[in-house]
């Protein structure tokens, strides 16, 4: 790679999508999510191996699409982690087999929805890792422990409230957080889908039970 390219890393200090305890009035500035798109679309490369989720290569899909459904829930046999916005679920996955899950997860709330996306790939993880967004009550960065970082903004899996909506990520119970992140490496695959459009999508196949 050449080093003059932007790495997820520059974009994920760029645009950190998440609250765990913030709100609209200890939000910090930020750039536009188009800044992301436009660096994408002049450097001809993908964030974390992969398209941005809104403008997700159809045969991308459809490659998904063609390959079997890892039982149990609505993913790819290849997905090592599968997100499931319908039923607000996650699952962890190895050679298509459920090893953990399903647990329950917090997606983005209105305006700030998960991104969907069949090809996202792990390519950070701090386990200690706080916001570059938004602050707590404290007045501190909020913290994102346990943070697995998998689509372009720094859309992640990690540990948080999840009574409330996240500004992008996939919240986890802290435990299960610390699961996933132990579970997963940097190159894994992670499906983020709508189970009643993956079984519209596979002509009325399984889904996740």
């Amino acid at each position: 790679m050449m080093p003059s390219l932007v790495t997820p890393s520059a974009v994920t200090a760029t645009h950190e999508q998440e609250h765990q305890m913030g709100n609209p009035t200890t939000r910090r500035p930020r750039r536009k999510r188009i800044v992301v798109a436009a660096i994408v679309a002049a450097t001809g490369i993908g964030l974390g191996g992969t398209a941005l989720a809104d403008v997700e290569q159809g045969d991308i899909a459809t490659q998904a699409h063609a390959e079997a459904v890892a039982p149990g829930t609505p993913c790819a046999v290849s997905a090592r982690a599968c997100v499931d916005l319908d039923t607000q679920r996650a699952w962890l996955l190895r050679d298509g087999k459920v090893t953990r899950g399903p647990v329950p997860i917090a997606s983005g709330g209105a305006g700030q929805e998960t991104p969907l996306g069949h090809s996202f790939r792990v390519y950070r993880k701090n386990k200690d890792h706080v916001s570059g967004e938004f602050t707590g009550p404290d007045g501190n960065p909020a913290p994102m422990p346990w943070s697995v970082f998998f689509a372009d903004g720094g859309v992640a899996f990690h540990g948080g409230d999840r009574a409330r909506a996240s500004a992008g990520c996939v919240k986890l119970d802290t435990g299960e957080a610390e699961a996933f992140f132990n579970d997963l490496v940097e190159g894994d695959k992670v499906q983020v889908v709508r189970a009643s459009d993956e079984q519209t999508a596979r002509g009325g196949g399984a889904a996740a039970s």
